[in-house]
């Protein structure tokens, strides 16, 4: 077992002080948006080696990958580590966006590398050539907008807010085309075209957006519910964009602690507010559409989002007998294991498959496997080679807090390639 330190990227959009409250530390005095735990090239871990020296946990797999990884995960993944974790605290919404398939990502990376755009443009939409599944497991309450809610009630949704504007004097006849097409008899369809045709509606979405910013403005805060109290907060950080009202297309969500909510490609989705530990498949390979000043590819996002109405795909978690809380969504790059100890409690084995990274967020536990143990605090962090297994969590004895871990690995079912 390998003590980390993690990389802690202060995007804007980062809570100053979520973070800080969760690990028992002083805020950094500015935002702590996502922590990220894992060997992706642009922030990787690093491993704390004997003797007070440091490796950067891309390059320590890559000196020893059977050792670290295993052989079953080199064949399955190759020889790198198949998931990312984070913790992610936000205070602001993040951008609209998608995340390719595995065919998708490749496609993407081979044409953007044969037009000779550098890895490192900011305007390149595929970083790499792999899929970006995730999951979201809840810390504390966390808001999102997750896929197409159905086209029936987004109909409804527009169609009141151009009865309001209308009664104003505003211009409605880009809302009139967008209830049309939500009307049409192939929901897929009608959603796709009310989703470009506010996308790409130019000087004419901006002033529908603006329209709707001031009409909501004066009404009063609880009379506008939760789907246009979240447009009106998205129109006062992205003045004029469109993806305020691409919000009442979808499905707007809200988990409260314990629960977790899994993002396959092709899911449109934008993270609003609150603070959660993230999985993913190592990648960054994101398009984006809206709410955001990075770069934007509507066209290509257009191509690979999928537009079937559905509800937001909830990963519920599976108890066991050895005390274990998984969380399994149908992906092979990883499952998230929840570990729940207090003093007295029996040790609770690490459901491993190949490597691991453990995170510490609350209370006191030990680590022990069969070659070495490991303390670990609120804000700690682990990384588990293959070759190091059976893994037992130990409550530490005496302590007056609950211990509560969590643990990345492989999923130990066949999943999604």
């Amino acid at each position: 077992m390998y003590r980390l330190k993690n990389v802690l990227r202060p995007y804007a959009w980062g809570s100053a002080t979520a973070m800080a409250e969760l690990f028992g530390r002083q805020p950094s005095g500015g935002p702590e948006a996502e922590l990220w735990i894992g060997a992706h090239p642009d922030s990787p871990s690093s491993v704390l080696l004997p003797g007070g020296t440091a490796q950067p946990l891309d390059a320590f797999i890559a000196d020893q990958p059977d050792f670290a990884l295993g052989g079953e995960s080199i064949r399955r993944f190759g020889a790198r580590l198949p998931f990312l974790a984070k913790v992610l605290a936000a205070d602001s919404a993040l951008s609209l966006q998608v995340h390719p398939s595995q065919e998708q990502a490749r496609a993407g990376y081979a044409a953007e590398n044969a037009a000779q755009i550098p890895v490192s443009d900011p305007a390149r939409s595929y970083k790499d050539e792999n899929h970006k599944p995730e999951m979201i497991y809840a810390l504390t309450s966390f808001e999102a907008l997750c896929g197409f809610r159905q086209p029936r009630d987004a109909a409804r949704l527009f169609t009141g807010l151009r009865g309001k504007l209308a009664a104003a004097g505003a211009d409605t006849a880009l809302l009139d085309r967008v209830v049309a097409a939500l009307q049409q008899p192939d929901g897929s369809a009608g959603l796709r075209t009310a989703f470009v045709a506010l996308l790409e509606g130019g000087a004419e979405s901006a002033a529908l957006v603006d329209a709707t910013a001031e009409l909501l403005a004066g009404m009063a805060p609880g009379r506008l519910g939760p789907d246009f109290t979240t447009v009106a907060w998205l129109a006062e950080l992205y003045p004029q964009d469109p993806g305020t009202l691409i919000s009442l297309l979808l499905n707007r969500v809200t988990l409260e602690p314990g629960q977790a909510l899994c993002l396959p490609a092709g899911q449109i989705h934008a993270y609003l507010r609150g603070l959660g530990v993230e999985v993913m498949a190592s990648s960054d390979n994101v398009l984006r559409c809206g709410l955001t000043p990075k770069h934007v590819d509507i066209a290509e996002l257009v191509r690979i989002c999928d537009f079937s109405p559905l509800g937001p795909p909830l990963v519920e978690a599976t108890g066991t007998e050895a005390g274990q809380e998984l969380y399994c969504p149908p992906f092979a790059e990883f499952q998230l294991q929840r570990i729940e100890l207090r003093d007295g409690d029996e040790p609770v084995p690490l459901d491993q498959h190949g490597p691991a990274v453990v995170l510490a967020v609350a209370g006191s536990a030990r680590l022990d496997s069969p070659r070495a143990d490991l303390a670990l605090r609120p804000g700690d962090s682990a990384f588990i080679p293959d070759s190091e297994q059976p893994v037992l969590a130990h409550p530490v004895p005496g302590s007056q807090d609950t211990a509560v871990l969590f643990a990345v690995t492989t999923s130990g079912h066949a999943g999604s390639n």
